[in-house]
């Protein structure tokens, strides 16, 4: 979230780019279960064409992914020119994962299957994250999540991914945390605790690319190939998809859009963190510990004057930050998100999109506005997403 450390490479530096073949027959079920995951119920001879594999190919690798419990057919379609075509489709519970969000005021573990679907959730909300506690607690929720399930279904959870931000500690400070907690989020390396209280592969996502990869999966056909995000919790996570990749960066914490600088009417530059965001409409609502953390279902009711106030200058520091990033990538859509109520967020949106249009650059299209469709729990589906999309597609 604030400052990472320089990583440089060659960009012409030699990579490993012979294939076995093995490592190639890996990379063919993957791009037929990518052919599969985003064009449900499309046939062996569709697979081939948007694969480029050949029939023969395609068919082979079908037979390994069924014998394997990934994928599913249903009946053939008769009626057309030509042999009956058969849709093929995701296992739903072919393959499952979990996924874990650490945030400043929310913990969240949920079990997600391959249609992107919860299948269980636990969620615990404080003041700030107790670092004595709070693995303990994600590591029992992931043991009873994986009790819950039948043997079989249970075999098929391989993944936890673990949404964080880059500096939980150094954020905590804004929540007033004891020093000793930040201290200890500073020292701690979540990934190594959870490993001691769960065998499952972790795979650590910086929370906004995660809650960005969720939004991007939620999208209906056909998705654009590059979106920007921006999710309102506690601070402004933010996310890139660019040309159909996740924008992580270097250090896996790329795309921090919160830190941009922005110019509140009265007074900057700031960071964008500190005008849109959770920590900001708690002061300006009146205090850093009212609504600490605030509920998901909250409207706002009986601040309304300040919560108005709060939209307005988080969507106007939200249009600069999308107008400095749109400039550079030519994003079509922009999604934005926040933790609290679906209404909330519509109305954050839609302000977004109206102080983009009154911007006052010459040759500048707006990009679309969407409101977001995960709000509280885009981090941890999208976390879980991630980790079977690295695994399957």
């Amino acid at each position: 979230m604030f400052k990472s450390q320089q990583h440089t490479r060659d960009v012409f530096a030699p990579a490993k780019l012979g294939m076995r073949h093995n490592t190639l027959r890996k990379a063919n079920s993957k791009t037929v279960m990518r052919a599969i995951g985003f064009n449900p119920g499309v046939s062996n001879a569709g697979i081939s064409r948007i694969s480029g594999l050949a029939p023969q190919t395609v068919s082979a690798i079908l037979l390994d992914l069924e014998d394997n419990g990934l994928i599913m057919r249903g009946d053939a379609v008769r009626g057309k020119r030509g042999q009956p075509a058969t849709p093929i489709s995701l296992h739903p519970h072919g393959g499952l994962a979990i996924g874990v969000e650490i945030s400043w005021t929310r913990a969240e573990v949920l079990l997600l299957n391959l249609h992107a679907e919860v299948v269980q959730s636990h969620s615990l909300t404080y003041a700030y994250p107790d670092a004595h506690s709070l693995l303990d607690w994600i590591g029992e929720r992931i043991e009873e999540t994986l009790g819950a399930l039948p043997p079989q279904r249970r075999k098929k959870v391989l993944d936890v991914g673990l949404a964080i931000p880059a500096d939980l500690g150094g954020g905590m400070s804004e929540l007033y945390a004891p020093e000793e907690q930040i201290a200890l989020w500073r020292e701690i390396n979540p990934k190594a605790e959870l490993a001691r209280k769960t065998p499952l592969d972790i795979t650590v996502f910086n929370d906004g690319n995660a809650a960005c990869w969720s939004e991007l999966i939620a999208l209906s056909t056909p998705r654009p190939a590059s979106i920007v995000y921006l999710l309102a919790s506690d601070f402004l996570a933010a996310g890139i998809v660019g040309d159909g990749e996740l924008w992580e960066g270097p250090t896996g914490h790329g795309a921090d859009l919160g830190s941009m600088l922005v110019h509140p009417e009265g007074g900057g530059p700031l960071e964008a963190h500190y005008t849109a965001s959770l920590l900001a409409l708690r002061k300006t609502i009146g205090g850093n510990e009212i609504f600490a953390p605030f509920p998901p279902e909250w409207t706002g009711e009986g601040y309304e004057e300040q919560l108005n106030t709060w939209i307005a200058a988080s969507a106007r520091a939200m249009a600069s930050v999308i107008f400095n990033t749109v400039t550079v990538l030519e994003t079509p859509l922009v999604i934005i998100d926040s933790s609290l109520s679906r209404e909330l967020s519509q109305r954050l949106a839609t302000e977004v999109q109206t102080c983009l249009e009154s911007l006052p650059v010459r040759r500048f299209v707006p990009p679309r506005v969407s409101a977001g469709k995960n709000g509280a729990l885009a981090s941890a589906i999208g976390a879980a997403e991630l980790a079977l999309y690295r695994r399957y597609f």
